[in-house]
């Protein structure tokens, strides 16, 4: 959190102060692990067998939150078969954190609530990230620790206003406002709404269906807009071969990135700062933006350029702001957003659900154990590995994340300054590893996959465990997707990031 979510690290930091207890779980030994009150180190990949060994104690001891799950929730037998089968001493195997240390965090976590479960993408980004997220919420549920202030399920997303565009249907899935495509009732609303009735009742493609697409024309046109895609996705190689391979390929940007580079039109948009609109945090609060000063040149915001796209198409859209687009079409198709207007937003914004103009907004969910689907479900799962893991001939596990002084591809902080604090990329290994390898602090190494090299400056560090390569993806030399596995969780389409093999050779 110190690293990919700053702001938020300040409150859970102003929180130890007032004495609250923090279980770190991480791969590194990270600056949060400094201040844990317990620090498991675990081995990349493991986080579900982890997982089912502290539920497996709390169930086996009778300390898990019997009335909440009785009242609350469903399948709790099946949970139970299953974690019965991941003993502490199973769990510990697997994941690497020792037996007694896996019984102390299911000790203390059964004997404070609320307790809030917060993760970054370490969790999401492999193949069985889905299963990662449910087992999360299997614990939580078992503790009871739904349906409280400063409690549940936290999701730290990767970059701001991620659940600002997914509440708008930036997924393949669902209307704005999670209102599945499959629903009858919810196409018949938006195809009134919009006057379209040919509006398709099956589920779209994912980022990466969609790119394999490019490749084998299924997909013929390609509109991208605030991604730098081809440095943030895994198997940069195989990436510029899909966008290569575009017909038609469009881009509304900020600045020029490597994306494009492959693009036939680029349209230049506005920055956050220069134009009015919404950003939902990860409290489900919507906030203003407000325009701070004029867009350079031709920049235009991208609900203007859209607008004018359907305006070419025939189709002259009313809404002629980012208030209007809220306002008139927004809170009246999304019930959950139906009591949000800019009027009401002026200050510290709103929580959704918010349905109505005299709601105050939903502080926290599943109040008093009320789940959306009425009873929380558990679900059975079972820990899976990598899909690629060390072997003879790449020794080495490779993880990736972010580094404080840079964001995503540098798009915008290598034009402020940031470059002289972090100027490049460089692989953390373990000291044990670097004296295995006779590697030096500082001195370049290359770094391999099974799809490519990347030439970066070793930093030995106790952060990393051995056996561990850590990077990032911040740079386009040295970057870690040079290296990454494109394979992805067969539900949700995730990129495996946070694992991969590799091999570390001396630069001669």
């Amino acid at each position: 959190m110190t690293e990919a979510h700053p702001v938020a690290s300040y409150f859970l930091k102003r929180a130890l102060k007032k004495g609250a207890k923090l279980i770190v779980v991480d791969p590194r030994n990270q600056p949060l692990a400094t201040r844990a009150d317990l620090f498991a180190q675990i081995k990349v990949g493991s986080d579900i067998a982890f997982l089912n060994g502290l539920m497996n104690v709390l169930i086996t001891e009778d300390l898990y939150d019997k009335k909440f799950v009785e009242e609350n929730c469903e399948d709790f037998e099946a949970l139970k078969s299953k974690v019965l089968e991941y003993s502490p001493e199973k769990a510990a195997e697997i994941s690497g954190v020792p037996i007694e240390l896996i019984k102390e965090i299911a000790h203390t976590l059964a004997s404070i609530k609320p307790a809030m479960a917060c993760y970054t993408l370490g969790i999401t980004e492999h193949t069985c990230g889905k299963n990662n997220v449910m087992s999360v919420a299997n614990l939580q549920m078992l503790l009871g620790n739904m349906g409280l202030e400063s409690a549940g399920v936290n999701p730290l997303r990767g970059q701001n206003n991620v659940q600002g565009a997914c509440d708008m249907a930036a997924l393949p899935n669902v209307y704005p406002g999670y209102q599945a495509v499959t629903s009858k009732e919810s196409k018949e609303k938006f195809a009134k709404a919009w006057g379209n009735p040919n509006l398709s009742e099956k589920v779209g493609l994912t980022i990466p269906d969609m790119m394999a697409g490019l490749v084998t024309k299924k997909v013929r046109g390609f509109y991208i807009f605030g991604e730098n895609l081809a440095n943030s996705e895994p198997n940069i190689a195989h990436v510029e071969k899909e966008l290569a391979s575009a017909e038609f390929l469009v881009c509304n940007e900020i600045f020029p990135t490597e994306t494009t580079r492959f693009a036939h039109v680029v349209f230049p948009s506005t920055a956050w700062g220069e134009d009015d609109g919404t950003f939902t945090n990860s409290e489900r609060r919507v906030n203003r933006v407000r325009k701070i000063k004029e867009a350079p040149g031709m920049a235009k915001p991208d609900w203007w350029i859209f607008k004018e796209i359907a305006k070419r198409m025939g189709y002259d859209w009313e809404s002629n702001s980012a208030q209007e687009i809220w306002d008139n079409e927004v809170s009246v198709l999304a019930p959950a957003y139906g009591g949000i207007k800019y009027s009401r937003i002026e200050k510290d914004g709103l929580q959704w659900p918010c349905p109505t103009v005299d709601h105050p907004g939903t502080k926290f969910l599943h109040k008093e154990g009320k789940f959306s689907r009425g009873k929380g479900l558990f679900k059975a799962i079972d820990w899976t590995p990598p899909a690629e893991v060390a072997d003879n001939e790449y020794p080495l596990m490779l993880s990736t994340g972010r580094r404080l002084f840079h964001y995503h591809t540098r798009t915008q902080t290598s034009r402020v300054g940031l470059d002289q604090i972090l100027s490049e990329e460089t692989a953390d290994i373990s000291f044990a590893d670097a004296e295995h390898l006779g590697i030096e602090n500082g001195e370049y190494v290359m770094v391999s996959s099974r799809r490519g090299s990347v030439k970066v400056k070793a930093r030995v560090t106790e952060q990393i465990p051995p056996g561990l390569v850590w990077m990032a993806f911040h740079f386009r030399e040295g970057n870690a997707n040079w290296l990454t596995n494109n394979v992805f969780d067969p539900e949700t389409k995730t990129a495996e990031y946070k694992a991969c093999a590799v091999k570390i050779e001396k630069v001669k």
